[in-house]
């Protein structure tokens, strides 16, 4: 069985739940990581000194990607940190990727990161973390998957709090309606918060303050005809910070902290199975398990660009006076 090196770009506290996705794996060892605070590298490496030994801790991760013949590499690099380390550790011929989210902060950059995972054959994953979550899988794959609900008519979520700028939570909620929808994004139309009007391009600092970036209100039309609602409106918005529903021909699904079936009047709790790992962990450890099996992650690049393209579809939409935008987006708007 093959044994993957394991690099980390990205130390802090996301970063060392890429790497607890590793243990207990035999066919992968955590052999490398890197950040520029030299407090958090030491606490990266003495924090997994007991499971993997000596782990080499850089500050300059190209120095990593030469020394230390890496097959995977994982990024958890601010938010508008991503594209560089993505293509240099594709181009440096690691065979698999996992990306914090967003993917990038911009059409170029995005386009960029694509091209250099393709052209190399490089195996992609970007962390929607929902997709590893046993509810979120089981909703997907055998409640909807399995003809429960019916033909789905429409999903809707609903975020709430500080952190629900686009660039932020606002990922994961455009991710988390393609993976309900089960289809790609066709067309969109959007509403930036009030006061962020004129909000065209990423302005963020890496996620540090979310008041840099606005959330929005917008409707997503998919390939398969599904609607989507993504619904923002304002950052001060209160009450639950996640809230889905699915809305089908023969049954209903209401995503809060649970999950409920409504059907034919009556409701059930839906009840997730047992995972041994769930989130951003297992996250990674599909991202190994794939390369292992030759199969595609459960989180390619291929649905990493639908919510950069809607993303930008919603800033296209502000921009031309709330009108519907064609995805994807032109690039002469990146």
């Amino acid at each position: 069985m093959a044994r993957y090196r394991v690099g980390v770009i990205g130390c802090g506290g996301i970063g060392v739940q890429h790497a607890a996705g590793l243990v207990g794996m035999d066919n992968a060892e955590l052999v490398a990581g890197c950040d520029l605070n030299e407090d958090a590298l030491s606490a990266f490496g003495e924090r997994w000194r007991d499971t993997w030994g000596d782990v080499a801790l850089y500050t300059d991760y190209r120095q990593m990607l030469d020394r230390e013949r890496l097959d995977v590499v994982t990024v958890a690099t601010p938010d508008n940190r991503h594209v560089d380390p993505v293509v240099d550790a594709a181009n440096a011929g690691v065979q698999a990727i996992f990306c914090e989210k967003p993917l990038a902060t911009s059409l170029a950059d995005a386009d960029r990161m694509r091209a250099a995972v393709e052209e190399n054959g490089v195996l992609f994953s970007v962390d929607h973390t929902r997709r590893w979550i046993p509810l979120w899988r089981h909703l997907v794959e055998e409640v909807i998957g399995g003809g429960q609900v019916g033909e789905v008519q429409y999903v809707v979520g609903t975020l709430s709090g500080s952190r629900g700028s686009l660039f932020r939570n606002g990922t994961h909620l455009i991710d988390a309606l393609c993976y309900l929808a089960g289809s790609d994004p066709e067309w969109v139309f959007a509403e930036l918060e009030r006061g962020y009007e004129d909000h065209t391009e990423y302005r963020g600092d890496g996620g540090s303050d979310p008041s840099l970036e606005p959330s929005a209100s917008g409707y997503i039309h998919f390939a398969n005809g599904v609607r989507g609602f993504y619904t923002g409106t304002s950052k001060r918005s209160a009450g639950p910070k996640w809230h889905f529903e699915v809305m089908g021909s023969e049954a209903q699904i209401i995503v809060d902290k649970e999950a409920t079936l409504i059907r034919g009047g009556k409701s059930e709790i839906i009840v997730a199975p047992e995972a041994a790992m769930s989130g951003i962990p297992a996250g990674v450890r599909d991202l190994v398990e794939a390369l292992g099996e030759g199969r595609e992650t459960r989180s390619p690049m291929s649905a990493a660009m639908n919510v950069v393209e809607v993303i930008f579809g919603f800033l296209e939409s502000q921009r031309l006076g709330n009108t519907r935008v064609d995805l994807p987006v032109p690039r002469d708007r990146a």
